[in-house]
């Protein structure tokens, strides 16, 4: 006996094949177990693969369960946009769908589908803005900078000179963020493992999410790459998770007045993926009240995971 499980890719955060993070979307994952989305998310080896579920609250869209290839996660950016954009996009939901809410196990998450064009006509299911369903929140003081560079494998001062502290922020995933000072030193980086387990394998904030900006006081414009060993993810090309983090970082140390204020966060140009990320926030009393995290995404495959039952 065996079951075949259809399954859709697609590249988010881009708008063309081949950029972004790669994503795999299980379309129909009732009846499989925690340990068997684990193994195929581990086969498939990209940063996440979503199993998609009838929704727990009749009143919402769906169920995601969010995989990376060691463990999963709560709430994730890049699958959840994907993943609007393909059942949108694949008809899965049996209408021109424009708003859902995902569950995820962080919460409910309101996605809105933006139509546009492409090669195959107008219409089309592009690109989705989810709204954090957490907002960004500081955790526990990071290690010195001192400590943090020795990680990315830095000289102490392209950390110490960036400008502004690293801190550790979460909205549903923790990430130690940290400041560098240009994209000269966010090139260089080259993660130090053996560091790495010394010092933030067992922290709160063990995913390094490494940023660089030319102006903190006033900038729109971020670089950033994000290293995960914990989540079996070595880089990844674009995180949502780490956007939805950083609008709290940012709202910390920025002046905002009150209203909607816009970053583009680009990221996996040194993995030959280019991505941009679009972080937008509402400030109300000088403080963040909601974040939303925006981007394209291009389908790029479909197929089958064939299980077969093992004898004995």
């Amino acid at each position: 006996m065996s079951r075949a499980l259809p399954f859709v890719t697609a590249d988010v955060f881009t708008d063309r094949p081949f950029g972004g993070n790669p994503l795999a979307v299980f379309l129909d994952a009732r009846g499989l177990d925690d340990a068997l989305m684990q193994a195929i998310a581990r086969e498939m080896n990209l940063s996440e693969t979503v199993f998609v579920l009838p929704p727990q609250d009749a009143r919402h869209t769906r169920r995601l369960r969010i995989f990376t290839p060691a463990t999963e996660l709560p709430f994730a950016g890049h699958p959840t946009v994907g993943t609007a954009v393909v059942l949108a996009e694949t008809g899965a939901l049996g209408g021109a769908a424009e708003r859902m809410v995902l569950e995820e196990e962080v919460g409910p998450v309101e996605v809105t589908i933006d139509r546009g064009a492409d090669d195959r006509g107008a219409g089309r299911a592009t690109a989705a803005v989810l709204t954090s369903p957490r907002l960004s929140a500081a955790g526990p003081a990071l290690p010195e900078p001192s400590t943090l560079a020795r990680v990315l494998g830095l000289p102490v001062s392209a950390v110490a000179e960036a400008g502004v502290p690293p801190g550790g922020y979460e909205a549903g995933v923790p990430f130690a963020i940290v400041p560098v000072r240009d994209p000269a030193a966010l090139s260089a980086i080259r993660l130090d493992l053996a560091a790495w387990r010394d010092v933030l394998a067992d922290a709160w904030a063990p995913h390094l999410y490494a940023v660089t900006m030319e102006d903190w006081a006033t900038g729109r414009e971020i670089r950033a790459r994000m290293f995960a060993p914990a989540m079996g993810i070595a880089e990844d090309p674009a995180t949502g998770a780490a956007a939805a983090a950083l609008a709290g970082f940012l709202a910390d140390r920025q002046r905002l007045a009150d209203g909607e204020v816009r970053w583009t966060i680009r990221q996996g140009e040194k993995m030959g993926r280019p991505s941009e990320i679009a972080l937008e926030a509402d400030i109300s009393g000088g403080r963040l009240a909601r974040v939303r995290i925006g981007g394209k995404a291009v389908i790029m495959s479909r197929g089958e995971f064939v299980l077969r039952e093992q004898a004995g």
